[in-house]
């Protein structure tokens, strides 16, 4: 039976556990990605580490290449997405670009052998159709136009919040390995199963970041290529919804490059349209067939929609932190009942593991 000083001990460590929480909360966004970012990065520091002999120069030139390799093209990135959504938008308002007109001469070239099913489903209020279209894509234009507008009046902030986690990022690499042994230690779990956690962890999130916002990226990256190339307007702007819309399995960037591919082909600009659709099938939708599962791994590939419901549900709760936290927190869910599992198969007496195979066989 616990001791009074036990209870009052146990709520204290709850109460400024909490109290820490509220005070790191705004920062939340950076402390996340600057543990992400130790995890993905950890093996370059290691390696430079043994090279140098020198873990805090090898933790800076991590950083260094954490700056010039993620964050100042995400950086460049951003900024031309600005641009491009805000020239975009102002085109829009002033009728220099018509969506109605655009989507009428979608709807227009569908063939009449589409025409009768599109019916069947009730879909033949085309206006109606046109009109909510071109209604969603200038809201979807004017959230971005308005969050642009957020970063830049709160500059200071944003990078202030980069500032702490390159900063998390230096100390996390170079006291990286004192770290986990004092988390271990504080961990009350068995020995086996805290190991198990923690390795799970460190392969989720990599797996995480790698194979779904790696391959989210390439395929967005590839998709805005071939916008440029075939002259299509906006192809930043397009090509970070394509990557956006690749996190989502089932979904993917097929959503933005088939329509346009379809314009295309109705506009009478054939061969652009041809061209689309063969790079998409053969280039942009066989990336995360190839990759994927080389980036990801057997042990960590969870189900398409599970990835779907936790991707959708974190976006819901934590904003954009949720496409990662969303399906890491799924991936975790899996691993600790398989932990859950496995130690309990580990200690039941013998006798009873044997008569599981049996009392199943007898039920089929």
């Amino acid at each position: 039976m616990r001791t009074i000083e036990d209870q009052a001990f146990l709520w204290l460590l709850l109460l400024t556990s909490v109290a820490f929480g509220v005070i790191v909360w705004p920062y939340f966004g950076a402390v996340l990605w600057g543990v992400i970012a130790a995890i993905i990065f950890l093996p370059v520091q290691r390696r430079l580490s043994r090279a140098t002999g020198r873990p805090g120069f090898a933790a800076i030139v991590t950083v260094v290449l954490t700056v010039l390799l993620v964050i100042v093209p995400l950086l460049l990135i951003a900024s031309s997405l600005a641009l491009e959504a805000t020239t975009l938008y102002e085109n829009i308002q002033s009728g220099q670009v018509d969506l109605g007109q655009i989507l009428r001469g979608i709807i227009d070239g569908i063939p009449g052998w589409m025409k009768e099913p599109l019916a069947a489903l009730d879909l033949t209020s085309l206006d109606a159709i046109r009109d909510r279209l071109s209604e969603t894509f200038t809201q979807f234009l004017q959230v971005l136009v308005s969050r642009a507008l957020i970063v830049g009046q709160s500059t200071l902030e944003f990078f202030v919040g980069i500032g702490v986690m390159l900063y998390l990022l230096f100390f996390l690499l170079r006291d990286g390995a004192g770290l986990t042994r004092r988390i271990k230690r504080a961990i009350p779990l068995r020995s086996r199963q805290r190991d198990a956690l923690l390795e799970k962890f460190a392969v989720v999130v990599r797996a995480t970041v790698r194979g779904s916002l790696l391959v989210a990226a390439l395929q967005g990256a590839l998709g805005g290529l071939i916008f440029w190339l075939l002259g299509i307007h906006a192809p930043v702007l397009w090509a970070v919804l394509m990557a956006f819309l690749a996190l989502l399995p089932l979904v993917g960037s097929g959503l933005v490059w088939v329509p346009v591919a379809i314009y295309l082909l109705v506009s009478g600009a054939v061969l652009k349209g041809l061209v689309l659709i063969a790079f998409g099938m053969l280039v942009i939708g066989l990336v995360d067939n190839l990759l994927r599962p080389y980036l990801v791994g057997k042990s960590t590939r969870m189900p398409d929609y599970v990835v779907l419901i936790s991707t959708l549900g974190g976006i819901s709760v934590f904003g954009l932190n949720g496409f990662v936290i969303g399906p890491m927190i799924a991936a975790m869910f899996i691993a600790v009942w398989d932990i859950f599992v496995a130690t309990r198969d580990s200690l039941e007496p013998e006798p009873a593991r044997a008569a599981a195979p049996m009392a199943d066989a007898e039920d089929e």
